[in-house]
Parts: structure tokens; C-alpha cells; sequence
């Protein structure tokens, strides 16, 4: 089999027509270079080129090999040499993976001022709420809802409050509200649920005092974004990131329910492959959503009032109870 390394030292020797000149393009030894050329000729069976102490000419085989692997020696040295540049500033395509309702919380404008300020790099943004294979799917870097379960990952904490519990006021006013997290089990709740419609919802205090109560439900989902709309639709109560209900309670479309709960073991997490060869198109989207997202107020609740079971949540103007 040909060494390809001699193949490119011997289009380097034939395009500069001297050896010295060949050896000090390729920071080698003369004498290397000569030797590694006659172990060519050897392989190949047949003579490359001529030599002389002042002249240096190929042979009709020497011709023939210089025409046909010198466009492709030129073609590999070009990428290298492509590939060194670009690899000095962010470049090439970034595969982000994202839940379905990413852009409800993201702005677009964060992305057009990061592709201005990259014009080397494009994006190609994966969305879903199922949990995508990084490697498998080719994916540079992935957001994260929720507890991390490959610890083989390099993951960066967005933030750790996740939310809470939200109910429209028609539900409230025909169910009434909960007053104890044992409650939650008997009113109908939207959920990512099992094959049984029950899931379980592990709750925590102001304290840091943690509750688990499982929960049922006739309407459930895989997707954030629908458990938000059929909590407005007053389908049940909801644990919903807060990133995604801000707009919805201020507007009065939810309410908060147990306020003094918390969803726990949540959050948003940036995730990517590898810390090692880290590429800087990766690097610097990571970098900028971290900081646009750190800088966001989550609160888990604008300053609404917390609804009781014994008051009669109000009733936002166009909208009526379903007694």
C-alpha cells in the first residue's frame, strides 16, 4: 500500500523542480526527503524522476503520477489550511436541540444578533420534547428541562427553579382549589403521565422540605406548550415552568395554586458532548445563552394574589365561569 505522505512529498518535489527547495517548504532533511521518494519509486516498481547535481526531471511515469495526484495534494493542503483558519474563530453549521416551546422564552433577536456577530456560522435548531441522542443526532448543543440523566455530558446550570402549580379561574371556581398537596390527588390535573394517566409530582417548600403526591389526569401530553394551553382551557391544574406561564398569569388566563410549593428536581440546563476540542461556534452559543437567559427574571410568580379554596377567583374581563 502507498504511503499517501509520499505521495504529497513527491508533487512538493515535482512543482518546486529541486529537492532543496521541496525540503525547505516541508521543514525536513534533503537527504529524508531523497530517501523518501526512492521508497516510492520502489513501491510503485518504477523510476519518478531524474537527477543530477543541477537538474532534476520527471519521467513519463513521474509526468503521469504529478497529473494525477497533484490537483488533489493541492485540493487536501487548501482544506487543511481552510480548516486551520475557520478553526480559529466560530464557524460551520451548530445543531441546537431545544424543547418544542423554545422561542416562547428565547428571543429571536438573541440568535440574529449572534449569527451578525458570527457570519461564519449557520444554524440549524432541533425542536422537541423528547429527549434526542447528542451523539446519534449529530447535536452540538442541547437544552435541557429537568434532571440530567448521562452524566457522560457536559452540562452548565441555566437556573434551578422550575416553577409551580397554575389552574385557569374557570377551573378554580367550579372545583374550588386545593389547600394541601394530599388535595392535588383528587382534583383532575394536566400531566406528562404513564400509560395508567398518573404521574407523580415531587414538590417543595420555601423551606426546602420536599412532598411527592401522585396525581392523575384524563388530559395528558408530551409537550409543555399543550399542558399550558389545556390549563387555560381549565382542563386541570398544571406544573408548568414558569419561563413558559409568565405572560399567562399576568393576563390572568392562570392563576397560581399552593404557591408556597415549588416543582422540584427542575430546572434548564445548556448540555453539550464534550468538553475536549470543544469548537468555538459551540462555545460561543453556549456562552451568549447562558448570559441572555441568566440576565431574564423568572420569578416563579408576578405579584398575583394566591387563590383559597373559600375565595372566588375574579374573573379576567371577556371571560366567563362555567358553573
Amino acid at each position: 500500500m502507498l504511503d499517501l505522505n509520499d505521495v504529497a512529498m513527491f508533487v512538493q518535489v515535482a512543482q518546486c523542480g529541486s529537492f532543496a527547495e521541496a525540503a525547505r517548504r516541508l521543514c525536513m532533511p534533503s537527504a529524508t526527503l531523497s530517501r523518501r521518494i526512492q521508497q516510492l519509486e520502489a513501491r510503485l516498481g518504477t523510476r519518478l524522476m531524474q537527477r543530477s547535481t543541477r537538474k532534476l526531471t520527471l519521467t513519463n511515469a513521474g509526468e503521469s503520477l504529478r497529473e494525477r495526484c497533484g490537483p488533489a495534494v493541492e485540493e487536501l493542503i487548501e482544506a487543511g489550511q481552510l480548516h486551520v483558519s475557520e478553526s480559529q474563530r466560530p464557524s460551520g453549521l451548530l445543531r441546537v436541540a431545544a424543547p418544542a416551546n423554545f422561542f416562547r422564552f428565547f428571543k429571536m433577536e438573541w440568535v440574529t444578533e449572534f449569527l451578525a456577530a458570527h457570519p461564519l456560522v449557520r444554524i440549524d435548531f432541533v425542536l422537541g420534547d423528547a429527549v434526542v441522542d447528542l451523539i446519534a443526532e449529530r447535536i452540538d448543543v442541547a437544552f435541557r428541562v429537568g434532571p440530567l440523566r448521562d452524566s457522560s455530558y457536559v452540562a452548565r446550570r441555566i437556573f434551578s427553579s422550575y416553577g409551580g402549580l397554575l389552574a385557569s379561574p374557570a377551573y378554580l371556581a367550579k372545583h374550588g382549589a386545593p389547600t394541601s398537596v394530599q388535595e392535588l390527588s383528587e382534583h383532575e390535573c394536566v400531566i406528562h403521565a404513564d400509560s395508567g394517566g398518573h404521574v407523580t409530582w415531587r414538590l417543595q417548600d420555601a423551606s426546602g422540605a420536599e412532598t411527592e403526591v401522585r396525581v392523575r389526569g384524563r388530559f395528558h401530553s408530551n409537550m409543555h406548550e399543550v399542558l399550558r394551553e389545556a390549563a387555560c382551557a381549565g382542563l386541570g391544574i398544571a406544573a408548568l415552568p414558569s419561563i413558559l406561564t409568565a405572560s399567562d398569569i399576568a393576563a390572568g388566563r392562570l392563576l397560581p395554586v399552593l404557591p408556597q410549593y415549588m416543582r422540584a428536581g427542575r430546572g434548564l440546563s445548556v448540555v453539550h458532548p464534550s468538553r475536549q476540542q470543544r469548537p468555538l461556534a459551540v462555545a460561543a452559543f453556549a456562552d451568549m445563552a447562558v448570559e441572555k437567559l441568566s440576565m431574564q427574571e423568572w420569578s416563579p410568580w408576578p405579584k398575583v394574589e394566591a387563590v383559597s379554596s373559600t375565595r372566588r377567583p375574579e374573573v379576567p374581563a371577556g371571560m366567563s365561569f362555567i358553573e
